[in-house]
């Protein structure tokens, strides 16, 4: 590829200084304003905290970086000027000036949240949607397929997020709910027409809110404990997945009947179901044991239970209708004697409370029935959501037949849609394990010949045995559904299956084994390249062939991301994952497979991150179906699942992109670009896969790598249960792709998003790029996250931190190519700079750059102090306090970490 005249790095940083400019006054007056709101309370508390020199020594450093970006000639002497502040103040004030930034990244992502989210609101009553609208796409769908084909497609509809406990959530929940405290004053102050004096007091609050953050410490002071971890989850399905799945269903419902009133049947099927690693996830975890999954199912139970029935007395209490105005029919009356007679004494009660209201003490009861197997009590409890939602529908078609059907349909339909979706156990606990540990415990157990006496079992062994049992206990206690998935971690032949079923034969006898969908997850770019093979050997094992009779020939396979992207490079791995997703999509139609593909995508654009909607349009033809499964995690789930406008937008794009990408039109397109830029992606994958690696094969690379980021430090951030590398290996193979990920952000290079791109572009026709870029959606998807991942670096403070390393020969390789990609995608996008046709994004990114480089200064004086000797035991550990608070900023800063 033939690049334009390359801008020098000065160059560039001189172009963006008007582009910052422009976005100051291009920010919405409405964000601006509560921007400038909170900054102003932050402002009031740091100096009521630590007096106007404290507030003056933010101010100093805020200016000098500000001044630094204004005036790129000349940034290095200014960078010197904030090197040698940070450097003249003590440990003390060097830890409170990086608390102030974070405090106040904290604060604007806040606002931002907030903006989006009235923005969102604001859209639903507009002119236009989005192009992503549930209208537009189930329009697309009817018009293929007509109303009996959109029929069956809806009633295969799965989308089906599964969160994880992959530690990259940096915030400490005590700070999200200290910023959620914020969020709620805010949200006082928003409201029309508030007076003076009710104003007055909700500013004293806002300051309240904002001096209880600035105290609250933003650093775990001891490791996080996976059930924590598991109470964190459950704070957002309390407030705002359990309330989230009725609103996806009613607009969903409303985009297929445009007539909808609320006078007939929904129209909308429960097709969303949610999935969770966090208590099973034990690859690599030690911390993640038997009675740590036991105890996880107990908590989902007992959460959704409670909700549920929370829901039931809700609706119960506001379900008035009398009997003379709703007249119930004689089949009704006969279900409500015997609702009576199951809670015994209790009936009286209810009926004294609701004289003449049938439907009221019918609905009533069904709650205190929910609350009976909340407790366990068997003369009251459900035997499972099955037989609660029968009361539920006869209750809501009495309803309908005593000619109330807005009652039957409004808020009771929501209940019934919550009972569909979460059942009695809110989301399927998924168990994982490694596949060399299954071979280890098989051979063990085998040598043993017994279960019991041998004596020579390893702990992990009689933990694999304890895991198995606890899933049978938890599959007799409350289903088979709510633990049923196995995911076997690096899956390199049909065996691999094969031992988890002869181990849960083995640790299960004489009793039945539990039933079992063994999942296997390939992440090598070698075992992708295996799939299919691996596959047709696991179709032959017994155990396989039984489970695909109970599922109508369905079976999951899992893709990684991370390891694969980490392993040969962004390029590489992006076409990898879409060759074995269309050979897999291929196979299961020979086959006569129902094949769902389980994404197993990162947070991080490193890690296979970025817009879900945009990466199932790009998926392979025939690989979606109907049917979309996904990892979300760490800060991923608060930031699309922590705010119910943004949670419920979020999910109805995914879900009109699922429905858009099943239909033929899409996948002949798809297909038809995938077929004609073959050459072109095999041009790109060499090119891309020999610069990465040369480059991470470099000898001394990974010592490289640990001495220019805070790799070493991160694992003391506390940021979830799990280690930062397998096996206790230190080594850069056993490294775990989220640290290596967050540690390359954190030093402003983003390096897994984006090296080698640069490289395959530029030995590509640059016609044949832009053409493929425009109409293959895999390229798009990869060069606009890789646009993204760029835009949230800076080279000038990258090569700061490169220094550290003492080997300027790899540093400039890295640089090399950093200029390479940038000018790369510029030149495929016809931008003149990164993010030019995506304005707000732009802003905000330019907005934000300043205060990062402010907290990236701090974290440099710290990691050079720790780099460059020993600061002796007291200094190092203050050193590091200071490092641990600077990742925990820039990591807000970024909104981003692995």
């Amino acid at each position: 590829m033939v690049l334009r005249d390359m801008a020098t790095p000065a160059e560039r940083e001189t172009a963006d200084r008007s582009v910052r400019d422009t976005a100051r006054h291009e920010m919405p007056r409405a964000l601006r304003d509560e921007v400038r709101l909170v900054g102003d309370a932050l402002g009031q508390v740091i100096a009521e905290h630590g007096g106007e020199g404290l507030l003056a020594d933010v101010e100093a450093l805020r200016r000098t970086v500000i001044q630094a970006r204004a005036e790129a000639a000349t940034r290095g002497g200014y960078a010197n000027s904030a090197d040698a502040l940070v450097s003249s103040w003590s440990l003390d004030r060097a830890e409170q000036v990086a608390r102030a930034f974070a405090c106040y990244f904290h604060l604007v992502n806040l606002a931002e949240e907030r903006y989006r989210a009235r923005a969102l609101r604001e859209a639903d009553y507009g002119a236009a949607g989005p192009v992503e609208a549930l209208a537009t796409a189930l329009a697309t769908v009817r018009a293929e397929l007509g109303d009996a084909g959109l029929d069956e497609q809806l009633a295969a509809l799965r989308v089906h997020p599964v969160f994880t406990a992959h530690p990259t959530e940096a915030r400490r929940r005590a700070v999200t709910s200290a910023i959620r405290r914020v969020g709620d004053q805010l949200e006082r102050l928003a409201v029309p027409g508030v007076a003076e004096a009710p104003q007055l007091e909700i500013r004293r609050r806002l300051l309240e809110e904002v001096d209880g953050l600035w105290r609250t410490a933003q650093l775990r002071s001891q490791e996080l404990q996976p059930l924590d971890e598991v109470r964190t989850l459950m704070s957002v399905f309390d407030e705002t997945l359990f309330r989230l799945v009725p609103a996806v269903y009613r607009e969903f419902s409303g985009a297929l009947d445009t007539g909808e009133t609320g006078a007939h049947r929904p129209a909308a099927p429960a097709f969303l179901r949610f999935g969770s690693w966090v208590g099973g996830d034990r690859d690599g975890n030690p911390h993640i044991t038997a009675q740590v999954t036991r105890e996880t199912m107990l908590i989902q139970s007992e959460h959704i239970l409670r909700g549920l029935e929370a829901a039931a007395a809700r609706i119960g209490s506001g379900l008035t209708a009398d009997a003379e105005t709703t007249m119930p029919d004689q089949g009704f009356l006969g279900n409500l004697r015997s609702a009576q007679a199951i809670v015994a004494g209790r009936a009286a009660a209810i009926e004294a409370r609701s004289p003449g209201e049938p439907f009221r003490q019918f609905l009533l009861i069904v709650a205190e029935r929910i609350e009976g197997t909340r407790r366990g009590d068997l003369s009251l409890a459900y035997a499972g959501p099955d037989e609660l939602l029968e009361d539920l529908k006869c209750l809501q078609d009495a309803l309908v037949r005593a000619g109330a059907p807005r009652l039957a349909y409004g808020e009771l339909q929501g209940l019934i849609w919550q009972v569909q979706t979460f059942g009695f156990h809110l989301a399927d606990l998924e168990i994982r394990q490694h596949s060399g540990v299954h071979r280890n415990a098989l051979a063990e157990l085998r040598a043993a010949g017994t279960l019991r006496g041998a004596g020579t079992r390893s702990a992990e062994t009689d933990e694999v045995v304890a895991t198995l049992r606890t899933i049978a206990l938890l599959q007799q206690r409350l289903g088979a559904h709510v633990c049923h998935r196995y995911v076997v971690s690096f899956t390199e032949s049909a065996e691999d299956i094969a031992n988890v079923y002869a181990l849960a034969e083995l640790a299960c006898a004489p009793n039945a084994a539990p039933e079992l969908d063994v999942v296997p997850l390939f992440e090598t770019i070698a075992d992708l390249g295996n799939a299919r093979a691996m596959l047709d050997a696991m179709l032959d094992l017994e155990p396989v062939r039984r489970r695909m009779v109970a599922t109508r020939r369905g079976v999951e396979v899992m893709l990684g991301y991370s390891d694969s992207a980490k392993e040969s490079g962004p390029v590489t791995a992006t076409l990898a994952l879409y060759a074995a997703q269309a050979d897999l999509a291929a196979w299961a139609s020979e086959r006569s497979v129902q094949l769902t593909l389980f994404h197993g995508r990162g947070g991080a654009l490193g890690r296979g991150g970025g817009p879900a909607n945009r990466a199932v349009m790009a998926q392979a033809p025939g690989s979606v179906s109907g049917r979309f499964k996904v990892t979300e995690q760490g800060e991923v789930i608060f930031a699309r699942y922590g705010n119910q406008t943004i949670a419920q937008r979020h999910l109805e794009q995914v879900t009109s992109a699922v429905l858009l990408a099943s239909t033929s039109e899409v996948r002949q397109r798809t297909e038809s670009a995938a077929i004609r830029f073959e050459a072109l992606a095999r041009t790109l994958d060499t090119a891309a896969r020999s610069a990465y690696r040369e480059l991470i094969d470099i000898e001394g690379f990974a010592e490289y790598f640990a001495q220019v980021t805070p790799v070493r430090e991160l694992a003391r951030l506390h940021l979830g249960s799990r280690p930062a590398n397998r096996g206790g290996d230190t080594g850069l193979g056993s490294l775990r792709a989220i640290p290596w990920v967050f540690a390359w952000s954190q030093i402003r290079l983003n390096l897994p998003g984006w090296y080698g791109i640069g490289s395959s572009l530029d030995g590509a026709p640059v016609d044949d790029l832009r053409v493929a870029y425009a109409e293959w959606p895999l390229l798009k998807v990869l060069i606009d996250n890789a646009e993204m991942s760029l835009a949230k670096t800076d080279r000038f403070m990258a090569a700061e931190y490169l220094r550290l390393g003492n080997r300027p020969e790899i540093a400039e390789r890295i640089l090399t190519e950093y200029d390479r990609t940038i000018e790369g995608i510029l030149t495929v996008t016809g931008q003149s700079r990164l993010l030019e046709h995506r304005r707000v994004l732009s802003w905000a990114v330019e907005l934000r750059n300043p205060y990062i480089d402010a907290l990236c200064h701090l974290q440099l004086r710290a990691l050079r102090a720790l780099r460059s000797g020993d600061p002796g035991d007291i200094d190092r550990r203050r050193l590091e306090q200071l490092l641990l608070l600077t990742v925990n900023g820039i990591a807000a800063g970024l909104q981003n970490t692995g």
